[in-house]
């Protein structure tokens, strides 16, 4: 991989850890191979054993490239983008972000994608979507993202997660994704 790839997955990780110990944000932190998907990561999360949700995330714009969200599901959910853009009220749907309006909003390129990213905006020009079951009350000791680089996942607890998001000026917009499966 070129040294200028890697240096976008750095968006900003000592900062971020700064930010939450000021906000009095308590996260732990594990080291792992640097990974560029979730399958990838996978296998050394689970030698782990770490309790809690594991996401994935998705950065998306809507088809005139005027607004943009940060989605953060369950790992291996199948997130139906139609189906989102329905729910949060996006006429024309969504699509995949480039990733030069990746590193432009959040900070950070494919393969690094977190909420947590959502530090970097400080413009307000994302908008955090976060599935339901993630923030149930008692549901998960804790939720698991990248801390702005792809070589470690952080846990942090979902009330932590919140306090974390509307410290950074982003309210959750929280929906269920989960689709139901008919036989």
């Amino acid at each position: 991989m070129a040294a200028a790839e890697r240096k976008v997955c750095h968006g900003g990780q000592a900062e971020l850890m700064l930010f939450l110990a000021k906000e009095g944000i308590t996260t732990k932190t594990y080291d792992h191979p640097e990974v560029f998907t979730v399958e990838a990561m996978m296998p050394h999360l689970e030698k782990m054993g770490l309790d809690g949700a594991i996401s994935k995330n998705l950065f998306v714009r809507d088809k005139k490239k005027r607004c943009h969200w940060l989605i953060t599901a369950h790992h291996n959910q199948n997130i139906n983008l139609a189906s989102v853009a329905k729910k949060l009220g996006i006429s024309g749907g969504v699509r995949f972000a480039d990733e030069n309006a990746m590193v432009e909003k959040i900070g950070v390129g494919q393969g690094c994608v977190t909420p947590l990213a959502v530090f970097n905006d400080k413009n307000g020009d994302v908008k955090l979507v976060v599935e339901a079951d993630f923030l149930k009350e008692g549901k998960h000791k804790n939720l698991h993202f990248h801390p702005m680089v792809n070589s470690a996942t952080l846990a942090i607890t979902p009330s932590d997660f919140v306090n974390f998001a509307r410290a950074t000026g982003h309210e959750p917009i929280v929906i269920d994704m989960i689709e139901p499966t008919y036989c």
